[in-house]
């Protein structure tokens, strides 16, 4: 019991000691709910204060920063496969035998240049043979039509001239088209691959004579998550790391987007383009690719100004040069500020220094913070 008493006696003198040199007690003990339990009543603050002052007379001592704006960085980062802007299998349209190559492993080419030509003097005869068909028939028909007004020639007679000539005109269309079909020609410029094929090689009709890419531009396919497939749309900037080369950083944007959410994955094909300057990427390699997506505007406010309890976080405003209690709903954390959800708006006051003896509704002396408060001369940092 003697031990159980000087315990008490030994607290009551703490607490007693803590209030009276220490100004911030009292609303502590005041929101425990002690000074109730004791029997007690807390100071009220002078009249038409709003509000009970602790620790002396006079409106609170504060600090307080502007509300600024700020936006949520969301960033989706991804992995994905890069591909040429164009690629393309060149096949035989026809059988015979390679008489000439246009180019060698791994050449850049132009559009329309040759690539292969098979034989074809069977088809330059046929052009030649169709050309002298058309003379022959052009000049039946120039004769026909001089002897038609000597009433010499019959309605069926100029009929079948007429035909001759159309036939024959068709003929060399076929023959220059057939021996057209015996050179292979670029449908766009750009660089060839490792060739298979040789002069004197026969090959038939589909078998492959060269793959051709333009990776002028590469595209990278990529899938983000269902939730921003409204905040994505083509031309948006990216980023793209190449993993095979580390520490580059590549722009680029978006270029297309599918029309349809995997079902299975709840993602979305999205597929961005780069400018392949230097020729140093190629289709096949894997790029982790970064896309900033806009965020949504909020306010911003100093860390310092985020109090908590067990309702939750909340800051202190200065409303009319009173203290306002505001709940706040916290949305992204950064180094100098937190944007958080609230009735806040930009160049609302907050209080950062001096919330410890604040209340709802007590008066405010807004004033500047300590560290901006020069020294007297000659004095000394501790």
């Amino acid at each position: 019991m003697r031990q159980l008493l000087l315990s008490i006696l030994l607290i009551a003198g703490t607490l007693a000691l803590w209030v009276a040199y220490v100004p911030s007690a009292m609303p502590v003990l005041d929101r425990l709910g002690v000074l109730d339990l004791v029997g007690l009543e807390a100071p009220e603050a002078d009249s038409g204060s709003g509000g009970r002052r602790f620790g002396g007379g006079g409106p609170a001592a504060v600090v307080v920063t502007e509300v600024d704006e700020g936006t949520i960085r969301d960033q989706v980062i991804a992995i994905g496969d890069g591909q040429a802007l164009r690629n393309v299998t060149v096949r035989a349209k026809v059988t015979g035998q390679v008489v000439e190559l246009g180019l060698s492993d791994g050449d850049r080419v132009e559009a329309n240049a040759v690539l292969v030509r098979l034989d074809d003097e069977a088809e330059r005869i046929a052009v030649e043979r169709a050309r002298l068909v058309l003379d022959d028939a052009r000049e039946e028909a120039e004769r026909i039509v001089r002897l038609e007004n000597t009433g010499a020639v019959t309605e069926v007679r100029r009929r079948e001239a007429n035909l001759a000539l159309r036939t024959a005109e068709l003929g060399l269309r076929q023959a220059e088209f057939d021996l057209a079909e015996r050179t292979v020609r670029a449908p766009f410029a750009g660089w060839a691959g490792v060739l298979d094929i040789s002069v004197g090689d026969r090959v038939s009709s589909g078998d492959t004579l060269v793959t051709l890419t333009d990776r002028s531009k590469i595209l990278i396919d990529f899938h983000v998550p269902e939730r921003v497939v409204g905040r994505i749309a083509p031309g948006m900037p990216l980023a793209a790391h190449p993993l095979a080369l580390p520490g580059l950083e590549l722009a680029g944007e978006v270029h297309a987007l599918d029309n349809i959410v995997d079902s299975t994955s709840r993602t979305l094909r999205v597929q961005g383009r780069l400018e392949n300057d230097g020729d140093r990427l190629r289709g096949g390699m894997a790029f982790e690719v970064a896309l900033s997506l806009p965020g949504e505007a909020l306010p911003s406010v100093d860390p310092l100004a985020v109090q908590w309890s067990s309702e939750g976080a909340y800051v202190w405003v200065v409303r009319d040069g009173k203290a306002a209690r505001v709940p706040v709903k916290i949305r992204q954390r950064n180094a100098d500020s937190v944007l958080v959800e609230a009735e806040l708006e930009p160049g609302d006051q907050v209080v950062t220094e001096g919330v410890q003896t604040l209340r709802p509704g007590a008066e405010l002396r807004i004033v500047a913070p300590q560290a901006a408060v020069k020294r007297p001369p000659g004095a000394q940092s501790l």
